[in-house]
């Protein structure tokens, strides 16, 4: 029999908290037989959403934190002073033994702080990247870093290399992944400080697939499978990736519904273009793992609503599976001896 995988989950955390993930949680437990759910918050609220579901009992437990942490407070000082908060709460299950996997909508800030001070990183591990799926015409490809580290430096990188194309072989399945690096042009020569610096680095790694620089409008196209910058460069395509996705969906429904002749015309093309608008749907592939730490932290977005947070859920069956946090520790510490 299968091993099951206990996952923390912040029911505070998010725009839509708790409702929508109180949700997300009854759906993965429903939808997968290895799941279990601790929720972790004002267990009052969480109940009172609980008590709306049928769901499979054993599968869903409710641990109180008297404390939220807002998106507006400071990071640090939150994680090291609201000791009972559901974020600290759940990463110390992590820390503890008692959870595979803490997943959160909270707060970016606190979730990055507390998961090096709580969960900590894997010894040798410079920084923690997060790490998004993206959506692309040939599947997806991992963003990586996309919000962590806005200061990184070429050792930083060359790491995020490593434990992207780690992820991406044993996670998503995609042998020998390609590796590239996010730059203003194509040629070796061009670029910033940090791109020229770290270039040569990835160059010589043997254990990864590089195949040199990748401009922004590649990234769409799948031109690789491991997508490498720091955090400020990532965070920016993140979000423009996003907001032309939003509004190309919006044009496009408008587009349909214009005239009596495009309306006829929706309803012939209506299941392709369901099934590409689904294809580009971030919710579908769950949310960013912060890689690196000692357990498994996967922060989703603020707005997520119930999909995203199921997904988010379910996908840390495979990394528990995969043993990601022993690859990463036996590849990349091995090469620092």
């Amino acid at each position: 029999m299968a091993e099951k995988v206990r996952i923390a989950v912040d029911a505070m955390g998010g725009d839509h908290a708790p409702l929508e993930i109180v949700r997300g949680a009854v759906e993965a437990v429903s939808e997968r037989d290895r799941i279990e759910v601790i929720l972790v918050g004002l267990s009052e609220q969480v109940e009172a959403e609980l008590a709306k579901y049928t769901y499979p009992k054993g599968r869903i437990q409710v641990v109180h934190a008297s404390e939220v942490i807002a998106t507006e407070e400071p990071p640090v000082m939150a994680i090291r002073k609201k000791k009972n908060s559901s974020i600290v709460v759940a990463m110390n299950m992590v820390k503890n033994g008692e959870a595979d996997a803490f997943v959160s909508a909270g707060s970016s800030g606190a979730i990055l702080v507390g998961g090096q001070l709580i969960v900590g990183r894997i010894k040798g591990i410079e920084r923690p990247p997060l790490a998004p799926l993206i959506p692309t015409s040939k599947g997806v490809s991992l963003l990586i870093d996309c919000g962590a580290n806005v200061d990184a430096r070429p050792s930083h990188l060359v790491q995020f290399a490593k434990m992207g194309s780690i992820y991406m072989e044993n996670v998503i399945g995609k042998k020998n992944p390609t590796v590239a690096i996010v730059n203003i042009g194509a040629e070796e020569e061009k670029g910033n400080a940090l791109v020229k610096d770290t270039f040569p680095l990835l160059k010589n790694c043997s254990d990864i697939n590089f195949i040199g620089s990748i401009e922004a409008r590649e990234i769409p196209n799948g031109y690789a499978d491991v997508i490498v910058c720091e955090a400020f460069v990532g965070n920016v395509i993140l979000k423009l990736y996003e907001g032309v996705g939003s509004v190309f969906k919006t044009m496009l429904m408008q587009g349909l519904m214009s005239t009596t002749r495009s309306k006829i015309g929706a309803l012939l093309v209506k299941p392709a273009v369901k099934k590409t608008l689904k294809s580009f749907d971030a919710s579908e592939y769950g949310g960013a793992p912060l890689l690196g730490l000692k357990g498994l932290v996967v922060k989703t977005h603020g707005s997520s609503k119930a999909k995203e947070i199921k997904n988010s859920i379910i996908q840390c069956i495979t990394f528990k599976e995969q043993q990601i946090n022993e690859k990463i520790k036996k590849n990349l510490i091995q090469d620092e001896v």
